[in-house]
């Protein structure tokens, strides 16, 4: 970076484009920038070169740069109104999310931004950037500090009455409260948010990201046919930006049709003009899934839990689900195996399963003491000695009927008699 400056001119800006290597470039907006001149025009050409430094730093993987820019920019920021300063602000943290593994980074610049908005009591800036911040806490899995953050911006957010800002925030919060596992808080949260939405224009990302945290939140509830509807018009939305959260929309769209017995449909919704968009390893993941439920095999489940283990194991939403799956299935293919027999070795229904013993013993010690069946364990044997379903006999229920029926006709006629008396 050369110490003296360039004119804030159209052809400086031209020059550095023209430049053939990104760092003479780089270089170049620099000098651009340590211009004095504060007339409009000069302004405007370093409004300019700003954005196309912040976008070279990023392809050059510059991110401490982008950082010191922030810092270098705070004098230029005092020239220029309050909403160009957000803009900027920004477009430089977008920037830096750009570049991979700068969580900690990102988190260290919106709190140094956060200190230097309250100084320049910049409000409209610092509510954004702490909200920025509130999400990349989440992701780091800091929710208390997370946690704290939100409750003290909401409550000032909803002060100033600031509807779109709102809608962010109480999604975040929504979203903050699942990952605690609070679903009532993040049901209410997210109730506040569509309340929020229903009385402005939200954009359709927004309003994508407000359909996926419905849909996620019914899924948990079991609900799926209607988390399947919320996936579907968060999917619509992200289709139609081109978004990434797309193939993600798509996957729990599968997903909930699996959870509802619906396996066959899947192959058709992948193939489908929307499906074919969007192949890839998130899909084949879905589908080796709905293969395994069709076919009610635990090998195959198994085997593509263990092939697709970034797509189905580390989604926590999509792990939740399987691993309930995949019980299911497993007591299913374990009262179909033992229904014959009154004594089974439990070495031969883990052949026939073709799972570990270890395994099989600890799922059948667990559905006895559920009573899904009536047996126990001979461990010494290492057998599965399995009851007659116990017959109830009605006689009990029927006795019981009949007083309680007998007690009405007791309070019913004491009534009768007091009114008489009296």
């Amino acid at each position: 970076m050369s110490s003296s400056h360039l004119p804030a001119t159209t052809d400086s800006i031209a020059w550095a484009l023209e430049a053939k290597d990104p760092s003479e470039a780089i270089a170049i907006l620099y000098r651009v920038l340590d211009n004095p001149s504060s007339s409009s025009e000069a302004l405007r050409i370093k409004e300019q070169a700003i954005t196309n430094l912040s976008d070279l730093l990023r392809q050059e993987n510059r991110a401490e740069d982008l950082r010191s820019l922030l810092t270098q920019l705070r004098p230029f920021f005092s020239l220029i109104p309050k909403a160009k300063t957000a803009k900027i602000v920004r477009g430089v943290i977008d920037s830096v999310a750009k570049i991979p593994g700068t969580s900690d980074l990102q988190i260290a610049l919106c709190k140094e931004m956060v200190q230097w908005t309250r100084a320049e009591k910049r409000t409209f800036l610092r509510q954004r950037v702490e909200a920025r911040l509130a999400a990349l806490l989440m992701e780091s899995k800091e929710y208390s500090e997370a946690l704290t953050l939100l409750t003290g911006l909401v409550k000032e957010v909803r002060r100033l009455d600031d509807k779109l800002l709102l809608v962010d925030i109480d999604l975040l919060e929504s979203k903050l409260h699942f990952s605690l596992r609070n679903l009532p808080k993040a049901k209410a949260a997210l109730t506040a948010a569509r309340t929020a939405a229903n009385a402005i224009y939200v954009p359709p990302a927004q309003q994508g990201a407000i359909d996926l945290q419905s849909g996620i939140l019914h899924a948990e509830e079991k609900d799926y046919k209607t988390a399947y509807s919320y996936f579907f018009e968060a999917f619509e939305s992200f289709n139609a930006l081109e978004d990434p959260k797309a193939v993600f929309s798509l996957k729990y769209m599968l997903l909930c049709k699996i959870m509802v017995n619906q396996a066959d449909d899947v192959a058709g919704i992948i193939s489908s003009k929307a499906g074919l968009q969007y192949v890839g390893p998130e899909l084949d993941a879905m589908k080796a899934v709905a293969d395994a439920h069709s076919k009610r095999s635990l090998k195959l489940f198994e085997a593509a839990l263990r092939d697709y283990k970034a797509q189905l194991e580390e989604d926590p939403i999509v792990h939740r689900h399987l691993s309930s799956l995949y019980d299911t299935l497993m007591e299913q293919n374990l009262c179909r195996l033992i229904e014959p027999f009154s004594r089974v070795e439990i070495a031969h229904i883990a052949e026939l399963i073709e799972l570990p013993i270890d395994h099989v013993e600890r799922k059948l010690s667990q559905m006895i003491l559920d009573k899904k069946f009536a047996g126990t364990l001979d461990q010494g044997a290492g057998c599965l000695i399995i009851f007659d379903d116990p017959k109830t006999d009605a006689i009990y229920p029927a006795t019981l009927e009949t007083i309680s029926n007998i007690g009405k006709v007791v309070d019913s006629l004491y009534i009768r008699s007091a009114k008489i008396m009296a």
